[in-house]
C-alpha cells in the first residue's frame, strides 16, 4: 500500500514539473523550450539594456526569418533596388519645438533607442530581443504567443461593426491601389490600465477580405503592450498576417517571416525619446514601400533601412495594398463593465494641439510602383469621440497631417 502512494506521489511530481503554470493557464515545459529555442538565435556578442532587455547580436543569416518554409531557399538582400522618398529631410533630426505662431525646426534631438547606451551590434549582425521564459508565460497559450486575436484592424463602420474592445482614433485612404506610405508619428508614453490591453500608433496596410479571411496587413509604429514586453515601455514594433490573424504572421520577430538587415534598431526594442507636455516633441518616421524585381515591402525608421516583408509571405498584399490607415488603437477590457483609463496618444484630446495632443504629420501614399510618394487628396476618419478623438488638417508645413488620443474613461466615456 505504502508503495501505490509513494508512485502516486511520484507521478504527480513528474507531472507538475513538466509543465511550467500560470495563474489561468498550463503550460508544456517541453513546449516552452523548444519556442526558446527556436527564437533565441546563436549570437556572436550580447548587450544588457538599462531597461533589463538582454540584446542578441545574430549574425543576419542565422535569423529566424528563414526558419519559414517559404524563406528556406531565400536570398537576403541587404539594401532596396528603389527608394521613393521625394522629400530632402535630416532624419539624423527627428524631433522639434513647435509654437503657437511657427512651425519652424527648433530645439532638436535624436532618438534612439534604450539599449544603445550599452554598446551596439557589429556589421553583418542584427540585434532581436531575448526571448525570456516569462515573455513566454504572459501568453495565454504557446500557440498564440507574439501574435494577436483574430480581429477586425479598424476599417470604416460602413465596412464591417467597430472589433468588440478595440477602439480607434484613425485616418485611412482606402479602396485604391497602394505601393506605400510614409508618416511622422509623435512618441509618448500613455498610460496602460490592465496588462491584457495595450495602446498604439501605428500605420496599418491592407489587402483581401474578412468575409474569406483573406485580410492581409503589414503594421508599424509604437506601442505600450504590458502583456509581450512585461513592462509600460513605449517600444518600436512591427506586426504581419496573411489569414486575417488566424495562424499566419506575429509581433516583431517572434515568429519567422519578417528579414531585418539593420544592425542599429532592436525591433520591439524600448524608446528613449519620450515627448513631454510642453517640451521637446520626439518623432518616429516610418515608412514602408514595395519595390524592386520582388516586390518585397521594405520598412524604413528614420532614415534606416530596417529590413522587409518579402511578396512570398503575402496573397492580397503580393499586388499591391488596397488600404492605409493611420493612428491610434486601445485595447478596452471593460474590467467591471466600466470603459477602460488606458490613454491613447499622450492621453490628452487632439483639440489642445501641439505640445498637449499626438499627431501624425507628413502623411504620404505611394500610388503607382516605382513612383515618388504623394500627399493624399482625402482621408476618412474613424474613432469613438467621447473617449478617443482625432482632428484632421493640411498646412504647407506638415502637410496632411491629424491630431488624435484621449483619455479613456471619463464623465462622456464610461
Amino acid at each position: 500500500m505504502l508503495e501505490v502512494r509513494l508512485y502516486f506521489r511520484l507521478m504527480v511530481v513528474l507531472y507538475v514539473v513538466s509543465f511550467c503554470y500560470t495563474d489561468n493557464h498550463k503550460f508544456p515545459n517541453v513546449e516552452v523550450q523548444k519556442l526558446l529555442n527556436d527564437l533565441n538565435k546563436p549570437h556572436v556578442k550580447s548587450i544588457e539594456s538599462p531597461d533589463g532587455d538582454i540584446i542578441d547580436c545574430v549574425h543576419v543569416f542565422d535569423q529566424p526569418a528563414f526558419d519559414h518554409p517559404l524563406l528556406k531557399n531565400h536570398t537576403i538582400k541587404m539594401k532596396p533596388d528603389y527608394h521613393p522618398d521625394s522629400i530632402n529631410m535630416d532624419y539624423s533630426k527627428v524631433s522639434f519645438v513647435r509654437t503657437n505662431d511657427s512651425t519652424d525646426e527648433g530645439s532638436s534631438l535624436s532618438i534612439s533607442q534604450l539599449w544603445h547606451s550599452n554598446g551596439e551590434c557589429p556589421k553583418g549582425t542584427i540585434p532581436i530581443r531575448r526571448t525570456k521564459k516569462e515573455d513566454i508565460l504572459r501568453a495565454t497559450s504557446i500557440k498564440s504567443y507574439g501574435k494577436k486575436k483574430s480581429f477586425f484592424f479598424g476599417q470604416p463602420s460602413s465596412i464591417k461593426p467597430q472589433t468588440e474592445g478595440h477602439e480607434y482614433a484613425t485616418a485611412s485612404t482606402r479602396g485604391g491601389q497602394f505601393y506605400g506610405t510614409k508618416a511622422i508619428f509623435n512618441v509618448w508614453n500613455p498610460k496602460v490600465q490592465e496588462n491584457e490591453e495595450f495602446s498604439l500608433a501605428q500605420t496599418w496596410l491592407a489587402a483581401g477580405s474578412y468575409v474569406d479571411s483573406s485580410i492581409n496587413t503589414i503594421e508599424a509604429g509604437w506601442q505600450v503592450c504590458p502583456v509581450i514586453y512585461g513592462d509600460h515601455r513605449t517600444r518600436l514594433f512591427i506586426y504581419w498576417t496573411s489569414d486575417a490573424y488566424k495562424k499566419t504572421g506575429c509581433y516583431n520577430l517572434d515568429c519567422p517571416g519578417f528579414v531585418q538587415t539593420s544592425n542599429k534598431y532592436v525591433i520591439g526594442g524600448s524608446l528613449s525619446g519620450i515627448s513631454q507636455m510642453y517640451g521637446i516633441q520626439y518623432e518616429l518616421t516610418i515608412q514602408i514601400w514595395k519595390g524592386g524585381a520582388n516586390g518585397d515591402w521594405w520598412m524604413q525608421v528614420n532614415g534606416e533601412n530596417i529590413g522587409y516583408w518579402p511578396s512570398s509571405l503575402f496573397k492580397g498584399l503580393r499586388r499591391s495594398a488596397q488600404n492605409i490607415q493611420w493612428g491610434g488603437e486601445v485595447v478596452n477590457s471593460r474590467k467591471l463593465g466600466l470603459h477602460t483609463t488606458t490613454q491613447m496618444g499622450s492621453g490628452q484630446f487632439p483639440g489642445q494641439g501641439y505640445g498637449r495632443a499626438s499627431y501624425v504629420r507628413n502623411i504620404l501614399t505611394l500610388d503607382r510602383p516605382n513612383a515618388p510618394f504623394t500627399t493624399p487628396k482625402d482621408v476618412n476618419t474613424d474613432h469613438q469621440p467621447n473617449c478617443y478623438d482625432i482632428l484632421t488638417a493640411s498646412d504647407n508645413n506638415w502637410g496632411r497631417f491629424f491630431y488624435f488620443g484621449g483619455p479613456g474613461r471619463n464623465g462622456l466615456c464610461r
